[in-house]
C-alpha cells in the first residue's frame, strides 16, 4: 500500500498564494492516479484536482483556473499549486491515490495540512 504525507500548508492572506507537497512511498507510485481533497467543518471532503499517471488533470469548478496540480514520479511527489486564494478555500487538504477519475479512492485518510485563508 501507498503512505502519504502532506505538507505545505500555513496561514496566507486573501490572494496569495501556497504550494502544497505530498510524498508518497513505494515503488508503484508512478502507475496511480493522484489526487487532492479538502473538508472544512462541518462539511462534506471534496476532490479538488487530480491527476492520471498519464499527467492529464481535472479540477473542481470553484478551483478551476485558480489551482493547478502537478507530480513528479523521480520524487514520489505530488504538488498543489494554489493562487489567488479566497476565505473560501480554508480547509484541511489530503491528497490519496487511485484510479484515472478518483472516484474511489484507495488510500486511508492521513492528517492533512491546514489551510486557512483569512485577513
Amino acid at each position: 500500500q501507498v503512505q502519504l504525507v502532506e505538507s505545505g500548508g500555513g496561514l496566507v492572506q486573501p490572494g496569495g498564494s501556497l504550494r502544497l507537497s505530498c510524498a508518497a512511498s513505494g515503488n508503484t507510485f508512478s502507475i496511480y492516479a493522484m489526487g487532492w481533497y479538502r473538508q472544512a467543518p462541518g462539511k462534506q471532503r471534496e476532490l479538488v484536482a487530480a491527476i492520471t499517471a498519464g499527467g492529464s488533470t481535472n479540477y473542481a469548478d470553484s478551483v478551476k483556473g485558480r489551482f493547478t496540480i502537478s507530480r513528479d514520479n523521480a520524487k514520489n511527489t505530488v504538488y498543489l499549486q494554489m493562487n489567488s486564494l479566497k476565505p473560501e478555500d480554508t480547509a484541511v487538504y489530503y491528497c490519496n491515490y487511485g484510479y484515472a477519475t478518483m472516484k474511489r479512492p484507495l488510500g486511508s485518510w492521513g492528517q492533512g495540512t491546514q489551510v486557512t485563508v483569512s485577513s
